[in-house]
């Protein structure tokens, strides 16, 4: 787990660099720096979307997701501990949405392959050389985002931890069943999540992603027949 327990303490070590500097950075700034953050999200989504070979997988994993997602209600799960948390730590005045920035920052930073197997091999082998190098990522992740969407990216490091650590403590049940083929479709199916992060921080649109998340686990199960 020492590498989830670094992933987590870089977060938060970049979250607080980054609210201290967002305190230096004018409003109409951060907005337009945000904006820009989104369109290197989207780029990033799009660059991992190449990882997926089977179309078919990847809509299945999305329908099947959003159908689990909804039925569940995980947005709603997670808008309501973000809710409290706007309540909590939002200043009068404060045009941040600690929500949004909970929302997005726990997405960005725990779906990818770099999550998933990193958390396995930690879990497996106990080796956490890409959970340690995905910290360093995030650390600076953390900082830039924290700065253009305040306190809620803090908050996001809890979820690390979490999920993450369920991955670990699941890695020896699990790995029997994640070939490269499912890593790959995991990641492609991840990354169309991240693309829509990007969109939601552009202003494009506001998409429900946290409905989606079921979604990178479905190609587990479908890739048997459609491998």
């Amino acid at each position: 787990m020492i590498g989830v327990l670094v992933n987590t303490v870089a977060v938060l070590c970049g979250s607080f660099i980054g609210l201290m500097f967002s305190r230096l950075i004018p409003e109409d700034l951060s907005d337009f720096i945000m904006k820009g953050i989104g369109l290197c999200t989207m780029y990033i989504g799009i660059s991992g979307m190449l990882s997926g070979s089977n179309p078919l997988v990847t809509i299945i994993s999305i329908v099947v997701g959003a159908i689990l997602g909804s039925g569940i209600r995980i947005e709603d799960g997670i808008n309501g501990i973000a809710g409290k948390l706007q309540t909590r730590f939002s200043r009068p005045g404060d045009k941040k949405s600690i929500a949004e920035g909970f929302v997005s920052a726990c997405l960005l930073f725990c779906i990818g392959s770099m999550t998933i197997v990193g958390s396995l091999q930690a879990g497996l082998v106990g080796d956490n050389t890409m959970l340690f190098t995905k910290s360093l990522l995030d650390f600076i992740s953390s900082i830039m985002f924290s700065a253009s969407m305040g306190i809620g990216v803090l908050f996001s490091a809890a979820f690390v931890l979490v999920f993450q650590g369920a991955i670990v403590l699941a890695a020896q049940a699990i790995a029997p069943f994640l070939s490269d083929a499912v890593v790959a479709e995991m990641t492609c199916v991840g990354s169309i999540l991240i693309l829509g992060i990007g969109i939601n921080l552009t202003g494009i649109g506001k998409l429900k992603l946290m409905n989606y998340l079921p979604a990178i686990f479905v190609p587990i199960f479908i890739l048997r027949f459609f491998g």
